[in-house]
């Protein structure tokens, strides 16, 4: 083969469950040779688009794809204002474009880049939500019944606007001073988890492993309390107690609770994980690959973790392409210090869009063993899948107390 080079750089944006999906699709010189990777950023997709074809695209055009390192230090260093989930998305779409790229060249899997197998496949967990504690725990059997066994678990707080639920409000509920949307109070919510919890362990027992996010949204002292509250209830682990800005409040946590913890979905740089990891304050990174600038920080971050006992959850909702749940797979087969990772079951339509889209059996993901990421792209097809016409799309949802005042969503 004569000398690789990067040929062309393309953004694919489809949506074909309604979610804003960004693909990067990186051309090499070598006909037929192309690798892909995800940008997905949905609160700021068409930035992400921009960032890749204005601004990547040109620096990395004829360079060899091999040389991932190198590009990614001069996409990041030479960028000037660094870190930022535009920019890491933009430069994640490329990365692991390269990462399939090196594996198709190698012929293998990435995870066998990586250092082989360290487990046949990754356990998942899934969720289960509901509008009571009734509810919950049927959607929890079923899964149950699915061969899962760890399930993460949300109930509506009567009356007010709930994360994590698909049915969040009762009628006649309360406004928000001078707003008609749906309110929020953290009190009620406080109230209500325990007992939900409560109630799941006398329903399922002890052999199913519970866990629970609270995604920021309560004052860093009401989240304390909560954690001590839910400590009866032996949590698999409890997520993002505190805001990343309020990052510092888990050392106040960790002298009150012994409560599993994970933390780093909002995190844009790598750097961010540091100290919590290195002080143990900790249990389990929840880096969304994409966010940080893809497989290559991502390793390292999982090779940090290792030494201080972190073990790995790569956050993998549906607003994560297919080809970025591959990513993170990848890592879950290589990697000693796997802990869990995210279920998010893809339609027949978005495995049609993206062929080899990883398996789900028996509660656990499992890779294909085609080279690179082994997820192609059907461009034709992913063309019928346009972004909605509504330019936020639901991605920026406004949250708000009862007195008006505006809150973390």
């Amino acid at each position: 083969m004569k000398h690789l080079t990067i040929r062309d750089v393309r953004v694919i944006l489809t949506a074909p469950e309604g979610i804003r999906l960004v693909v990067v699709k990186v051309e090499t010189s070598e006909p037929g040779l192309y690798g892909l990777g995800c940008a997905t950023f949905t609160q700021r997709p068409l930035a992400v688009a921009t960032a890749v074809e204005t601004y990547i695209k040109p620096f990395v055009v004829g360079r060899d794809p091999q040389d991932i390192e190198d590009i990614w230090q001069a996409c990041y260093l030479s960028s000037y204002w660094r870190n930022g989930p535009v920019l890491h998305n933009a430069l994640s779409g490329v990365d692991m474009a390269l990462w399939d790229i090196k594996g198709k060249l190698a012929g293998m899997p990435l995870y066998q880049l990586f250092g082989g197998r360290a487990r046949n496949a990754a356990a998942l967990y899934a969720h289960a939500t509901g509008r009571d504690a009734v509810e919950v725990t049927e959607q929890a059997k079923a899964l149950i019944e699915q061969g899962f066994r760890h399930i993460r678990c949300q109930v509506a707080t009567p009356g007010y606007a709930t994360y994590g639920t698909y049915s969040s409000t009762h009628t006649n509920r309360p406004q928000p001073l001078g707003v008609g949307q749906g309110a929020w109070e953290p009190g009620p919510y406080s109230r209500i988890v325990p007992r939900l919890f409560e109630h799941l362990r006398a329903m399922l027992g002890e052999e199913i492993e519970l866990l629970h996010d609270i995604h920021e949204r309560v004052p860093p002292i009401d989240a304390v309390r909560l954690a001590c509250d839910l400590e009866p209830y032996r949590l698999f682990f409890l997520e993002d107690p505190f805001a990343p800005e309020d990052a510092d409040w888990f050392r106040v946590l960790r002298t009150r609770s012994s409560i599993p913890l994970a933390m780093g979905e909002l995190f844009v740089s790598q750097q961010e994980y540091v100290p919590l990891v290195r002080e143990r304050l900790i249990d389990f990174m929840r880096v969304h690959l994409s966010a940080i600038g893809g497989l290559t920080p991502a390793r390292k971050l999982a090779a940090l973790c290792e030494f201080f006992g972190v073990r790995t959850a790569w956050h993998g909702p549906g607003d994560v392409s297919p080809v970025g749940h591959a990513a993170n797979l990848h890592l879950d087969i290589a990697v000693p210090n796997f802990g869990i990772q995210e279920c998010y079951q893809f339609s027949e339509i978005s495995r049609a869009v993206f062929p080899g889209t990883p398996e789900i059996r028996d509660g656990a993901l499992w890779p294909n063993d085609s080279p690179g990421l082994g997820v192609d792209i059907d461009e034709a097809l992913a063309a019928r899948f346009p972004y909605p016409d509504d330019p936020l799309n639901g991605s920026w949802p406004e949250l708000r107390r009862l007195d008006g005042a505006v809150t973390r969503p």
